[in-house]
This record gives structure tokens, sequence and C-alpha cells, in this order.
């Protein structure tokens, strides 16, 4: 959560939208809201960056090599998080066995690590910040997979041309953080021979409030970084003009996992 702006906060701020001013109705809808704000609070600054942050100062503002050993812990110790667990999931099951992998957003590459696992044979993951590279390298060694993983500092939207395609296409927390949406997922689905799946928070009136109280405290400090909660139809829309079918694998109640194939 933005500094200066508690879970309170936020739950009292959604419940007067959202209730009708009675008692019971109140707690409920800050009930629902401390939970949205938890489990996005969690994760808010796991999101990637958006376009304007390919100025390194605006990615490193979040994106510090501290974080990503504080990333790459959680990981050695609990695995992937439930969201990323789904994606490699909906992956295995479309079948990810010889194929190659391009990651938009990949920080350590721990998605790339568990479908490396799997039976893919190659991991590209894309970047806007060095800040993972020493940990996402120390994985990859840990993994024994160093030689099948390239890292690239790109913004594929801004300049897909200069990105090879692969079979699967993977963005885990990253269309949240990009303001142009189609841009960006049009760019992914033009890179994918076979998959492409993507995370994003779940559009509803909780998710919308939080993140513009996010944007207000970003706003205040003076930060160029924003969130966004896209419209989850319109993202698989922008996927099935590249020829894919599909979209939503799992409605979560913070976080929605979208799959498409060819």
């Amino acid at each position: 959560m933005a500094r200066g702006a508690g879970r309170a906060e936020v739950a009292h701020a959604v419940a007067t939208v959202a209730g009708d001013g009675r008692p019971g109705d109140r707690r409920a809808a800050e009930s629902a809201v401390n939970y949205v704000a938890y489990e996005m609070s969690q994760h808010l600054c796991e999101y990637r960056a958006r376009m304007s942050c390919c100025d390194p100062r605006g990615c490193d503002q979040f994106f510090s090599p501290r974080f990503a050993r504080r990333v790459a812990r959680r990981y050695r110790k609990r695995g992937l998080d439930r969201t990323a667990a789904r994606i490699v999931a909906f992956l295995e099951d479309a079948g990810v066995t010889g194929a190659s992998v391009l990651e938009i957003g990949g920080g350590v590459g721990e998605i790339g690590l568990e479908l490396l696992g799997r039976g893919a044979t190659r991991v590209v993951t894309l970047e806007l910040t060095r800040a993972y590279d020493a940990e996402a390298a120390r994985l990859a060694r840990e993994a024994g997979v160093a030689d099948r993983v390239e890292r690239r500092i790109h913004d594929i939207a801004a300049d897909p041309d200069a990105v090879g395609p692969a079979d699967v296409v993977v963005l885990h927390r990253v269309v949240c953080c990009y303001p142009d949406y189609e841009r960006l997922l049009g760019a992914a689905a033009g890179h994918a021979r076979r998959a492409v799946v993507f995370s994003h928070p779940r559009r509803n009136l909780a998710s919308r409030t939080f993140i513009a109280l996010e944007n207000l405290g970003f706003r205040v400090r003076g930060s160029d970084f924003r969130t966004f909660v896209h419209p989850p139809a319109a993202m698989a829309e922008v996927c099935r003009r590249s020829g894919f079918a599909g979209g939503l694998v799992h409605p979560g109640r913070v976080w929605q996992v979208q799959g498409l194939t060819r």
C-alpha cells in the first residue's frame, strides 16, 4: 500500500462508496475490501514497470536488488505464489514440453525455471531494470539451467521487432502496470506461436478504489509509478485478434489468470 494510507483507511473509503450506511453493510464492505487490500498490497511491489519506466530511475524506485533478494528467498522457501502456480499449470496442460518461453517482466525468473523443469527448452526474460539480474542468475545456476536462460533489458511494447517469437509468452502481474494494455498484449500475442497467459487484478469496485488510492499516494509522493485495473474481456480480445482462443482460466477473488491458445 502507499505510505500514509493503511488498510483501515482503504476499507473505510470503499465502505463509504459500497455500503448504504447501515452498520451491517458497512462491516461487510470493510471485510471484503480488507481482503482485497491485503492481497494486493502483498503483491503491489511485484507489479512490473509501465512504459514510462524505461527510465531506470523510475524502475529502481521499486525494483531494487534488496527487493530481488527477498523475492528469491521467498521462492526458495515457499515455491511459486498461487497465481504463478496457476499460470504454470495452465501451460503444462497446454503442453510445454519442447517449448521456448518468452516471459515479459519476469523478475527473478521463477516461472521460467518451473517451466524449464517441466520440459521447456529455453527461456528469454525481458525486464526494464537490472535489479533482478544477480538473483535471477543465482537461481538459474542453482537449478542447473543457466545455459538455457537469457535476460534482456527491453520494452517489447515500444520495440516489438527487436524480440524474436516464442512458443509461449507469459506476463505475470505485468499488464496492471502498463497504461496501454492493447499495445503490450498485442505485442505479446504477436510473439506467441502456441499460447499466451497473463495475470491481472480482478476488476471490481474494491480493486478500482484501492488502485485509485494507491495512485493518489504515488502522486503525492512525486512518483511517476502508476497501476491499472484494465477490463479483462477487452484484454482477452486483444489476444484473440492475433488468432488465439480462450480466456479466463482462474476467476480468483483478487488475481485472475487468462490463458489463450491457438
